[in-house]
């Protein structure tokens, strides 16, 4: 019985060592990114954390939990980006040794690593969008219980229409 198809062409691949190569650009920048990401959220999480001391009361604790979540995730991502990029380094290793196959099954192991990482990212963005909706929707909250603020069919704009240069006066 002939092998299945995917196999057939797994078995045709011209796989050298320039293969796993070419993913050394692509795990390099998304390691740096989410480095940039990781030390960014920490800076905000010790930033976070002086205003807690200062005031414990306030809605600060959250976003602390909040950001503790995807802190975590970004080392997951890190540490399956760096998976990936060991499992290419030695994917090269046993091509150099003359063993193809045993390449090939490391290589797409490096591959499912990636996409590992990738699917991490993914869901870190999305507790984020998550994080700023709700802190968006907050500030909505507070701005609509201004008096005389953000309700229907009233203008809010202080623009000055008058031509005088007094603001928040119009001609009648």
């Amino acid at each position: 019985m002939p092998p299945a198809p995917a196999l057939w062409y797994i078995l045709l691949m011209d796989f050298t060592l320039t293969t796993p190569a070419l993913l050394f650009p692509g795990i390099s920048l998304l390691l740096l990114a989410y480095t940039n990401r990781f030390i960014t959220l920490a800076g905000l999480v010790r930033q976070l954390h002086q205003q807690y001391q200062q005031n414990p009361r306030t809605h600060v604790a959250g976003q602390i939990r909040n950001l503790r979540i995807r802190l975590k995730i970004i080392v997951w991502m890190q540490a399956m980006g760096v998976t990936s990029f060991f499992l290419c380094v030695v994917t090269m290793l046993l091509l150099f040794m003359g063993r193809v196959l045993a390449g090939e099954v490391l290589f797409i192991a490096a591959l499912a690593a990636m996409l590992a990482s990738l699917g991490l990212s993914l869901w870190e963005v999305n507790i984020s969008i998550g994080a700023l909706k709700l802190q968006l929707a907050d500030m909505d909250k507070a701005d609509m219980a201004r008096p005389g603020r953000n309700r229907p069919g009233r203008d809010t704009s202080d623009r000055n229409t008058s031509g005088r240069g007094e603001p928040g006066r119009t001609d009648p």
